[in-house]
């Protein structure tokens, strides 16, 4: 029987032809035919998570009795607020349930406690979301755990992949020839399968069955770059509204762009903002900015365009892609030339700081404020404060020494009067001094502390702070300037 194309790989509902079932199919099935336990059914993307649930709901008779229902429609958001007041369920199922408002999410953690305390028959809820997100529903609460069922969907192993290719060839009598890049570039997800599978039909100009078996001569490469062109119209915008943050700081260490980058090199599609903390310590502090602060959960929340294709649990604090094809255009670009586009001047950094402080207690007003509008520009710096935590119980000596002696890019010198009386800007300076004919030590000199003819640091560029004059402006006008500074540096390893 003749088949068209958009009916074999399909692109969006529920695929006929080419319907694979995921190892985790039986799981499913025997979790639905279980009386009285909800299920909750997590993983990434496009991977067959709600074809997988419909499909067992069929095959189980459940289907005259059912509701699908998902957090992206307010209707829907509005008619599930409902659900505890019903006297009979039937099957409802929530798609994208990890969407839905923290109190949303507890009301119906309460109810399906309640559909399992009494072990209703007729009565199942099935919840379909992303990575971690059922680990956000115990962690509202907690005795949820052994009365719900959760289904974790991995990534489709290569030969389930292959599996639909086959069942989409069987069916148009074809033979395509990059059936192996195709499984290789799909990372597991029967949805780009299915996409990259059409568009190699249609540039073979391969609609619907054909009598005699053809085999496709396609370039995968071509596939992917018309794929790519397609998809960067949609998803560059996105991808750059998000890599920018509130707004372009092109000297700054970029952590939204970052954050995106380790986006598209993980398998779980999600990141755990603490764990970054971990692997990536040299960006933790412009990172914890836009996280600790609020920044990060609120450009996503404010921006339509972005929470279509990136999600952020802030009680989880796990950051998710949300849709399969942003994932792979975020996977398949070219990361220097998409940071050079946005407008960064570099995405790679030789040093772990870009600043370090050095200053005398009492001038800590002044250091406080230089840290607060450096880090709010996106740049890391080596103040203090913000390593309390690292130093503790740390030998204090062998942690500063080598921040000063190389680790920061430049040192920020504040030379007022109490500057020499100190043991420890004694110490910072004594592994700094050497770095003073490498053009990477800023001084700033209180106008009450002007440099002498012997002091070394007159020959050399620096700022003059007035303690008795507007702190603010003049640190913002400092900010300004350190920053052109640095702007300058990143420029030159560009060009190197």
């Amino acid at each position: 029987m003749k088949a068209y194309l958009e009916d074999v790989y399909k692109t969006s509902g529920i695929p006929t032809h080419t319907f694979v079932k995921p190892n985790e199919y039986s799981k499913i099935l025997v979790a639905l035919r279980t009386k009285g336990r909800c299920l909750v059914v997590e993983g990434p993307s496009g991977i067959g998570k709600t074809t997988s649930v419909i499909k067992v709901i069929e095959e189980l008779g459940l289907n005259k009795n059912i509701t699908q229902l998902t957090a992206r429609k307010k209707d829907d958001v509005e008619f599930i607020r409902l659900l505890p007041d019903f006297d009979s369920l039937g099957t409802v199922i929530i798609d994208d349930f990890h969407l839905l408002e923290y109190d949303l999410k507890s009301s119906i953690a309460d109810y399906m406690k309640v559909l399992a305390d009494e072990e209703r028959e007729n009565d199942k809820l099935i919840l379909i979301g992303i990575n971690k997100a059922g680990d956000s529903l115990i962690q509202i609460a907690s005795d949820l755990n052994n009365r719900i069922d959760t289904i974790k969907f991995e990534q489709n192993p290569d030969y389930k992949i292959e599996e639909l290719i086959e069942l989409g060839e069987k069916t148009l009598n074809i033979l395509i020839n990059t059936k192996s890049d195709i499984v290789s570039l799909s990372k597991g997800s029967f949805h780009i399968t299915q996409l990259l599978c059409k568009e190699t039909c249609i540039d073979s100009d391969m609609l619907e069955t054909c009598e005699n078996l053809k085999t496709l001569t396609s370039s995968i490469e071509v596939i992917k770059e018309k794929v790519l062109l397609e998809f960067s119209r949609t998803f560059y915008p996105k991808a750059r509204k998000f890599a920018i943050g509130n707004r372009l700081r092109r000297e700054g260490r970029a952590p939204y762009l970052h954050l995106l980058y380790w986006l598209s090199q993980s398998d779980e599609w999600t990141l755990q903002i603490d764990y970054l903390y971990v692997k990536y310590p040299e960006h933790k502090l412009s990172v914890a900015q836009v996280v600790d602060k609020g920044f990060l959960e609120a450009i996503i929340r404010d921006n339509d365009e972005i929470k279509d294709v990136i999600h952020y649990d802030k009680d989880s604090r796990i950051l998710t892609i949300e849709d399969p094809k942003f994932m792979f255009y975020i996977r398949n670009i070219l990361w220097s030339k998409f940071a050079e586009k946005v407008g960064y001047l570099s995405i790679t950094f030789k040093n772990k700081y870009d600043f370090a402080l050095s200053f005398a207690g009492e001038n800590r007003d002044l250091a406080e404020k230089l840290n607060e509008l450096l880090l709010e520009q996106e740049i890391s710096i080596f103040y203090d404060k913000n390593e309390q935590h690292r130093i503790l119980a740390e030998n204090v000596e062998d942690y500063l020494a080598p921040i000063y002696n190389s680790e920061a890019s430049f040192v920020i010198v504040l030379l007022s009067k109490n500057y020499p009386r100190k043991i420890w800007t004694k110490f910072e300076s004594d592994n700094f001094k050497q770095r003073f004919g490498d053009n990477t030590i800023i001084p700033v000199w209180y106008n009450d502390n002007m440099p002498g003819f012997f002091d070394e640091s007159h020959k050399i560029g620096g700022l003059v702070y007035d303690p008795t004059a507007d702190l603010n402006e003049q640190a913002t006008e400092m900010v300004k300037t350190i920053t052109e500074k640095l702007s300058e540096e990143r420029k030159k390893i560009v060009e190197a």
